[in-house]
Parts: structure tokens; C-alpha cells; sequence
């Protein structure tokens, strides 16, 4: 395929903008560390506390409106099998940062965290907390990955770049002005992004209407119902259990992702940053909207008549690159220029905040606390950049081996939900939760994650749940496999926290088994220091 010389430019003169939008922030960012009263660190991590409710909506909608969300929504509207009931992404993502809001916000901004992780290291200490970072980093570069790979997807097909290149220049760009200006440089060039995103996807959807190739939506939701094309899709009973757990995925899983509490923390107040969820909430559904169209309009589209020709994308295998495809070959070539603008400003947007979020809790919730505790500022913004550096190139490279976009972005969310969601639910909520529960916890849903097999990474299933099948020799789990280890993995923290607590104070346990002294009699157990808001005390 011969490169599209006019879009490469337009696409080029995009990331050219968004670096030097990213290093005006850079410079805004180190008048915010001479003014600030907090730490060099805090300017880079949490912007200094002081990011405004409209530009606080603008990041947090960016960063959940990434290129796993657009093509991921798209290609399952569009799988013959799934459809729309099935694109779960923006009504769960709603949910999501409405129970962030409601709940979560407050807790954690009152007490002037700098990263999700800092209430487990005051409670329970380095060593546990260290463990923690381990599948939130994991997490971190499967979603920059499935970004990653939305992005390289549209540019071979709309550009003719191939996707190695394609992913590599959008990384580059991405890691550059992250590296550079922190939070700062990521929240102002979200705000650009979305804006591009919102007006590019939204203008595409009438030339699709009207595009000779695709025929009355309204007409093939009904014409189409015994059909497998038919866009509405369908949902069977022995389906049920798979499609609750990836609702349950998505909405409650991303609770436990340190972009939602960079966002949450970097507000002024904890009222502002509820205002901030509970306003992103509403912004993220309407930005699914213009996906799951393209989607279901590619599913009744006529590819015949198109330059595309036959057979379909979904039996050459291309389903997950349906939204490029349909934007390439039912718009106007100008148009789908456009459309490319959009998936990049996505993914940038959603890169630079998981970047970000995994050297901040490195930097802070390791580095500083456990190997470098006399480290200097410049140390500490020095271990951001190189973390983010190789965050970055880790998830590059996974994002090389193509898998489905719609598959990585669930697989990135599975650790947070199974392993660190309960911990956080209890470490917040749950004030007797001790260390002995949360060890238990941890392993058994990780055990049990493990346990249900995962095809992407090749790992066959031990435990065989009802209503299992075998498709094409790889085993799918139907059952709510993970929401069963979530809750095991929450009940475990809670009765065992509990129970040792009770050992220990009614003495059925000896006082000698305390290994991690917890519950030693008249010995003040030293803990972290609950952190102080600078911001707070001036005021």
C-alpha cells in the first residue's frame, strides 16, 4: 500500500502541535515548583493540587477515551457475535468514575495522597505495598499496549505506514512530553486531544449515514434480527455470566488505577474532585457514542461497493480494525484523515497518563520510601522520567505482537480488579483490615486469576467453571470467573483480618506468632506518617 503522503502530513503536524503544547506545560509546570509549597515531585505527580474542575474533566475524559475505548467499542459493535449489547465500554466506564466520585474521592483527596498506593503503605508497610505495585505496573503496560496497537492498526490502514513505524514515532512523541512536563504537560495536551477527538469523530458520522454503501440503520435493526450481521446483537442466557463479568471488569476494576486518583489527587478540594469524576462521567459516554455508530454501520455496510470488496472485514480477520476501515472506505478520503487525527489523539491521551501513573508510584511508593529514603528532588524527578522511559518502551514492544485491541484492554484491567480492588475497598473502608488478611487476599485472587487460564498469554485453564467451551481448540471461561476471584480475594482480607485480630486480642493465638507485630502488647508500632496537604495549611 502506498504511503498517504497528505494525511502523513496532517498527522504530523498534529504531534508536532502536541509537543509544543506539551512543552509549554513543561515550562508552566516549573513556575508551579518555584510558587508551590509542596515538592518538585508533587508539581510532576499531582500538578501541584491546583488543576481546575474544566481542565480536571478535559484529562480524566482523555484518559479513559483511548484507543482500546474507540476501536475496542467499534470492533464489538461490529463482531457478528457480540454487537451492541455488547459494548459494555462506555456505559461501564460511566459507572465507573460515578462511583469514583461518589466514594472513592473524597477518602483519598481529604487525606493528601499522592498516589493510590500511599493508604497501603501507611497501614501496611514497604514490603506488602511493594508487591502491590507489581500488577498495577503490569496493568500499566498491557494498557499502553492495547494503545498502542489501536494506533499502529489505523495508521496501516489509512496511511500506509506500517505499524511498527507507526507505533514507534506515536510512543516517542508520547514519552517525550510526559518525560518533560509531568502531569502538567499530560492534563493541557488532553485537553487539545479531546477536543480533536470529539469534533473529528462526531463530524464522520453523517458521511457515513450517507455513504452509498451502507444502508438504513433503522431498516437493518429490524430486517436483520435472524441474521448474524444484525448491529443490535444478541445476548443468550448461557452468555450471561461472561457479559456481567466484563461489565463488572470495566466499571469496577478501573477503580483501582492510579490515572482515576492523579486526577482525584490533583484537584483543590474533594468537593472539586468529585465535581471532576461525576462531570468526566457524562463526557465518557458521550464519546462512545460516535464508535459504537461507525460499528454499526460497518456491519450493515455493503463492502461490495466499496474499493474494499469482498469478503468483509470480519472474515479476512480485520474486525479489529473495523473503525479505520470503515472511516478509509465510506468517507472521504480528506475525512478519514480526520478520523486518524483522532485514534492518535486518543491514544496519546491515555499513554501519557499510564506512563505517568506507574512512575509515580515507583518514585514515591518505592524509590523514596524503601531504596533512596535520603534521595533529593532532582534524584526523585530523575527516577520519574526514567521509569516513564521505560514504561513506555515495555509496552511498545508488547504492543508489536497485535493482539486484539478489545482483548488487551479487558486483560489490562484484570489484575486491578482481582488483586488490588479489594485491597483498596478495605485499606479505605474497612478500618480493622490488617496485613496478615491482606497477604491472604492477595494470594488467593491471584491464585485464582491464574488458576481460570488466560488464551492471550497462552495459559490453559485449571479450574473449569460451568458453562465452559471449547472454540477452535483455546477453552473460554463463561462463568464470572473474575468477579468470583475479586470477591473471594475480598472476603478472605476481611474474615482473616478479622480473625487474627480477635486470635490475638482474646489470646487463642500466642503473642509469639506476630510475626509481622501487628498486635504486640504495649509496643507502639511504627507506621508511616499520614502526609500532609501544604495546600490545606496555607488555607
Amino acid at each position: 500500500m502506498a504511503v498517504n503522503v497528505p494525511g502523513l502530513v496532517v498527522v504530523v503536524i498534529f504531534y508536532v502541535g502536541i509537543l509544543f503544547i506539551g512543552i509549554w506545560a513543561s515550562r508552566k509546570s516549573k513556575k508551579a515548583e518555584k510558587s508551590c509549597a509542596g515538592t518538585k515531585s508533587e508539581v510532576t505527580i499531582v500538578g501541584g493540587r491546583n488543576i481546575s474542575v474544566l481542565v480536571g474533566v478535559f484529562t480524566t475524559t482523555a484518559t479513559w477515551v483511548g484507543g482500546g475505548y474507540i476501536l475496542g467499542t467499534a470492533e464489538v459493535v461490529y463482531s457478528p457475535k457480540q454487537g451492541l449489547i455488547w459494548a459494555i465500554g462506555p456505559p461501564a466506564f460511566a459507572i465507573n468514575l460515578i462511583l469514583g466520585g461518589l466514594f472513592f474521592a473524597k477518602p483519598m483527596r481529604s487525606k493528601c495522597y499522592l498516589t493510590m498506593l500511599d493508604p497501603f503503605q501507611h497501614r501496611y508497610g514497604n514490603m506488602f505495598t511493594a508487591t502491590l505495585l507489581l500488577p498495577a505496573l503490569v496493568s500499566d503496560i498491557l494498557w499502553v499496549a492495547c494503545i498502542l496497537a489501536a494506533l499502529g492498526g489505523t495508521m496501516s490502514v489509512i496511511l500506509g505506514l506500517s505499524s511498527a513505524i507507526s507505533i514507534s514515532i506515536s510512543a516517542a512523541v508520547s514519552i517525550f512530553y510526559t518525560f518533560i512536563g509531568g502531569l502538567y504537560s499530560v492534563a493541557y495536551t488532553d485537553v487539545i486531544q479531546l477536543f480533536f477527538m470529539f469534533s473529528s469523530l462526531f463530524i464522520c458520522i453523517p458521511f457515513l449515514v450517507l455513504s452509498p454503501a451502507v444502508t438504513d440503520i433503522s431498516q437493518a435493526a429490524h430486517v436483520n434480527q435472524s441474521n448474524v450481521n444484525s448491529w443490535l446483537g444478541t445476548l443468550e442466557l448461557a452468555d450471561a455470566g461472561k457479559w456481567a463479568d466484563e461489565m463488572l471488569l470495566l466499571a469496577l476494576g478501573s477503580l483501582a488505577y492510579q490515572a482515576l486518583y492523579q486526577r482525584i489527587l490533583s484537584a483543590a478540594s474533594s468537593a472539586q474532585a468529585q465535581i471532576t469524576c461525576l462531570a468526566a462521567a457524562g463526557v465518557v459516554f458521550i464519546m462512545g457514542i460516535p464508535s459504537v455508530v461507525i460499528g454499526a454501520l460497518a456491519s450493515i455496510a455493503d463492502w461490495n461497493q466499496t474499493a474494499y470488496g469482498l469478503p468483509p472485514p470480519i472474515e479476512r480477520g480485520e474486525a479489529g480494525k473495523i473503525l479505520p476501515l470503515a472511516l478509509q472506505y465510506l468517507t472521504p478520503s480528506w475525512l478519514s484523515v480526520l478520523g486518524i487525527g483522532s485514534v492518535a489523539a486518543a491514544v496519546m491521551s491515555s499513554m501519557d497518563s499510564a506512563l505517568l501513573s506507574s512512575a509515580s508510584m515507583f518514585t514515591q511508593n518505592i524509590y523514596k520510601t524503601t531504596l533512596r529514603k535520603q534521595a533529593s528532588e532532582r534524584e526523585l524527578q530523575w527516577v520519574i522520567r526514567v521509569t516513564i522511559l521505560l514504561v513506555g518502551l515495555a509496552g511498545m514492544g508488547l504492543a508489536f505482537k497485535g493482539e486484539s485491541v478489545f482483548a488487551l484492554w479487558l486483560l489490562s484491567t484484570e489484575l486491578l480488579y482481582c488483586i488490588i480492588l479489594p485491597q483498596l475497598i478495605c485499606v479505605l473502608f474497612f478500618g480493622s483490615s490488617n496485613i496478615y488478611g491482606a497477604v491472604c487476599g492477595y494470594i488467593v485472587g491471584l491464585l485464582l486469576r491464574l488458576l481460570s487460564g488466560e488464551p492471550i498469554l497462552g495459559i490453559p485453564p485449571v479450574f473449569l467453571f460451568p458453562g465452559w467451551r471449547e472454540e477452535d481448540g483455546v477453552i473460554t471461561q463463561y462463568f464470572p470467573y473474575r468477579t468470583l476471584a475479586m470477591l473471594c480475594s475480598l472476603i478472605c482480607i476481611i474474615t482473616v483480618s478479622k480473625t487474627v485480630e480477635v486470635g490475638f486480642h482474646q489470646r487463642l493465638i500466642p503473642q509469639s506468632w506476630d510475626l509481622l507485630g501487628v498486635f504486640k502488647e504495649n509496643i507502639e508500632v511504627p507506621r508511616e506518617e499520614e502526609p500532609v496537604c501544604m495546600t490545606q495549611l496555607l488555607s
